[in-house]
């Protein structure tokens, strides 16, 4: 039987990592977060899509701490403004904004638009410290509101309508937010995939960090 493998969540955001630790209950993984060790010098998040910043997060981190690393990058993609505010979504009204005054920008933005199509993105990447990883993608389509509702989530979701559940995604709760949002989808995708991902991460973890005897998985 193989060890446990530890796998590190790039994030400090405690609604991402309960999300992450639900979806891959019952495997065998030890899934830690920023918060279980030392500082970690912050990384810039300056690529031009969530791919790169997905890649780049989950690289720096799995090289400083020598363990598998898993990190998101997301965002809301808006029609009527170009795709804005996209890779900029969480710095959207300045730096250290709260998520009313970027979704209270947005909606400003908005002001006028019939266009209201929007589409929240989400790209996942694990990374071993020899630089490889694996990309998992996926989106969630809707409409901007003309006003927030709702109090759950976080970021943009009291301003994110979702026409299936006639609902905004502050109206979700988490369970059914996981089951419809970019990244619900994209971790689903992973966790059907996660007993090849576990194989993937033995095979390309340096040589001292893999041993026990390998085992055929069904």
């Amino acid at each position: 039987m193989n060890e446990i493998l530890t796998l590190v969540i790039a994030t400090s955001n405690p609604g991402k990592i309960v999300e992450i630790r639900d979806l891959l209950d019952g495997f065998p993984v030890n899934i830690k977060n920023l918060d279980d060790f030392g500082p970690i010098p912050p990384v810039e998040e300056d690529g031009d899509t969530f791919d790169d910043n997905a890649y780049k997060k989950a690289s720096f981190v799995s090289k400083i701490l020598g363990l598998p690393a898993l990190a998101d990058d997301s965002g809301l993609v808006v029609d009527a403004l170009g795709g804005a505010p996209g890779v900029y979504s969480a710095r959207y009204a300045g730096e250290n904004a709260t998520d009313e005054q970027r979704y209270t920008k947005l909606l400003s933005e908005m002001k006028g638009k019939t266009n209201r199509k929007a589409a929240f993105e989400c790209v996942l990447s694990i990374a071993v410290p020899p630089g490889p990883a694996l990309t998992y993608e996926a989106s969630c389509e809707g409409l901007i509101a003309e006003q927030p509702v709702g109090e759950s989530g976080f970021g943009y979701d009291p301003v994110f309508y979702y026409p299936p559940l006639e609902k905004t995604f502050g109206q979700l709760t988490r369970e059914e937010k996981s089951r419809v949002s970019h990244r619900g989808k994209a971790l689903q995708e992973l966790r059907e995939e996660f007993d090849k991902v576990l194989t993937w991460l033995e095979q390309n973890m340096p040589i001292q960090e893999r041993h026990g005897c390998q085992h055929e998985k069904h």
